[in-house]
């Protein structure tokens, strides 16, 4: 599970989300990211492969925000086959980014591409979810999700960006998604 911009994996619904899959047979990595408040793409996508080692069709990723970014970087760089990714307000854009530093780190975020073909060949379960009231990942993100990643998406009514801010310690949407597409 890779956590989101500023965040780590304590955060919000992540401890859930560890015990649940733990109880159901999961074996959970929750690394902390190298510097979570000031993320850079090849520092977390390296850092994400270290703690992966070698993955393989029972290798399920979930990620939340930038976390989703990095696993798709990551399964960009990989040959092997995965089991599946359950993305947690993943993103393409970010229009209400406020400050001159914000938009700065997420900058190579937002406009180096992603090679969609080669993360497919990876897996082919893919399932991201939406909340139709997230201030940071706007809804038509989910459309791109569908488009380039052949993602199964889910929307979710009033989870804010699935944080601490928004309250959000349990989210039931991302245990069901990930026992369906690990069976």
């Amino acid at each position: 599970m890779v956590h989101g911009w500023d965040g780590n994996p304590k955060n919000a619904w992540f401890p859930w989300l560890k015990k649940e899959l733990e109880k159901n047979g999961f074996v959970v990595f929750t690394p902390l990211m190298p510097k979570p408040e000031e993320p850079k793409i090849d520092k977390w996508v390296n850092y994400l492969k270290e703690d992966v080692g070698v993955p393989d069709k029972d290798t399920y990723f979930v990620g939340h925000s930038i976390g989703c970014q990095t696993i798709l970087r990551y399964l960009e760089r990989v040959e092997t086959p995965v089991g599946g990714c359950v993305f947690v307000a993943g993103f393409f854009n970010l229009p209400n980014l406020e400050t001159e530093e914000e938009k700065e780190i997420a900058k190579p975020w937002l406009s180096l591409p992603i090679d969609f073909e080669k993360v497919k060949r990876c897996t082919n379960k893919i399932v991201a979810i939406f909340s139709d009231d997230d201030p940071d990942v706007p809804i038509e993100d989910k459309e791109l999700f569908e488009k380039h990643l052949n993602a199964k998406t889910i929307v979710e009514h009033n989870k804010g960006h699935f944080s601490d801010d928004a309250g959000i310690t349990e989210l039931p949407s991302a245990l069901n998604t990930l026992l369906d597409i690990s069976k």
